[in-house]
């Protein structure tokens, strides 16, 4: 029931992107645009018009599985959404990294959408480690290596994880054990979505 999956990188003042309707994931540091039903998505369009956009956030450390199930969520609800006319729920992965993104996103976005939960894909990080090992030797990305991984999770858990803990203050974390198949993951993923309407 999701409308789109996306993978984006904010600029304050404004959150307004055109953009073509499927993009591949990007590589660069820091969230990207990974899916996109609209040409044009800007959240202030016509926002008395409109419900405002309900957002799930996806996080999770290097390796955890997050592109990977977006992936999923979104072909498993393109039915749905085909014949939802209240196309108003969207999930962003890999955002907010960091308090500067959640302040920009605060700023930015305070009254336009509602964050309705993140998606926590909770996993050890040595598991992480050997998925990344495993994906690099196929991806071509050359931050898939052991060196880079270790400095990589401890950006995560000095930068991401105390993101994951505010919400989770607000009761707003939904917590998947992704250290699973990618089958079981997904399989508690539908029953969160299901779970949360």
């Amino acid at each position: 029931m999701l409308s789109c999956c996306l993978r984006l990188r904010v600029s304050v003042p404004g959150l307004a992107l055109s953009l073509p309707f499927l993009l591949p994931p990007s590589r660069a540091p820091g969230p990207s645009v990974r899916r996109l039903l609209l040409p044009t998505f800007d959240f202030s369009f016509r926002q008395s018009l409109i419900m405002k956009p309900l957002v799930v956030f996806v996080l999770g450390g290097p390796g955890a599985g997050k592109g990977t199930q977006c992936a999923r969520i979104v072909q498993e609800m393109d039915q749905t959404m085909e014949a939802n006319a209240q196309k108003n729920k969207f999930l962003i992965d890999g955002f907010p990294r960091n308090q500067d993104n959640l302040q920009g996103w605060n700023k930015t976005m305070d009254g336009k959408a509602d964050v309705s939960f993140i998606l926590f894909f909770d996993c050890d990080n040595e598991t992480c480690i050997e998925r990344c090992l495993e994906r690099g030797k196929s991806s071509g990305r050359s931050d898939d290596n052991r060196e880079s991984l270790g400095k990589r999770i401890q950006t995560y858990l000095q930068c991401t994880k105390p993101i994951i803990d505010l919400y989770e203050e607000m009761g707003k974390v939904r917590k998947v054990d992704a250290s699973k198949s990618v089958d079981e993951v997904f399989a508690e993923v539908l029953k969160i979505f299901d779970k949360e309407g």
